[in-house]
Parts: structure tokens; sequence; C-alpha cells
């Protein structure tokens, strides 16, 4: 999804990860694969993250925290920052979706970034 203000583009790659998990458990394991693109002129800084996880079964768990993975990183126009992160959910199929807050570090304007949604599949489930 992009967002036209700020052109900021995110994409996500989902894998699941059938050595982390024991479905006679309830425990599906998921690695995402984060590219966060700024096409702006500008540099920007992702400040936090927001993900809202919706299980097959219904159970909604929302997540929100300072930067991703650790880092409040500064992505310098023209430039991606790419990370990997784990969800871990109690049934092989999911979504997750969710937003970046982001400051314009010369400005100072804050605005979120849209990431959209995105399938969590674990083997023989329909992608």
């Amino acid at each position: 999804m992009s967002d036209l203000v700020h052109d900021v583009t995110v994409t996500v790659e989902p894998e699941y990860r059938e050595d982390e998990s024991s479905p006679q458990e309830d425990r599906y394991v998921f690695s995402y694969t984060v590219t966060v693109y700024n096409a702006a002129a500008q540099s920007l800084q992702l400040l936090s993250r927001y993900w809202k996880i919706t299980q097959g079964h219904g159970k909604v768990q929302e997540v929100r925290g300072n930067g991703v993975v650790g880092k409040q990183p500064v992505i310098a126009a023209g430039h991606s920052f790419r990370y990997t992160s784990r969800a871990v959910l109690e049934c092989p199929v999911g979504v997750m979706q969710g937003s970046y807050t982001c400051i314009d570090p010369a400005t100072q304007e804050t605005f979120e970034v849209a990431i959209a949604p995105f399938r969590l599949a674990g083997p023989h489930q329909v992608h």
C-alpha cells in the first residue's frame, strides 16, 4: 500500500515457519519480512508500529510499540529499510494489517503509513 502524500510504500512477505511450529500444541509461527521504501524527496523516521492480527477462529490481537525490531530507523529519500519479525498464532490461518507512525525530521510533522492486510497461512491452507 502506498501513502500518496508522503510517497511511502510498504511491502510484506510472510512465510510459515514449519521448523518452529507445533500444530499439535496449536502453535503456528510465521515470519514476515517488511520493506519500507521512501520515494519522497525528504527523509523520514519510523517512530512506532501498530499491528492488528486476526486469527482464523476470530481472536484479535493488537500490538503497539516503539519502532520495529528495536530500532527507530531514519530512511533517507529514495532508500528503503527492511526487517524480519515473527507472529505466533493459535491456528494455521490469520490476517495481519496495521500502520507505522513516522515523522518528517525537517518539519517534525508526524504521519501514518498504512500497511495493507496480508494473509498468514500454514501448510495445506487455501491461499
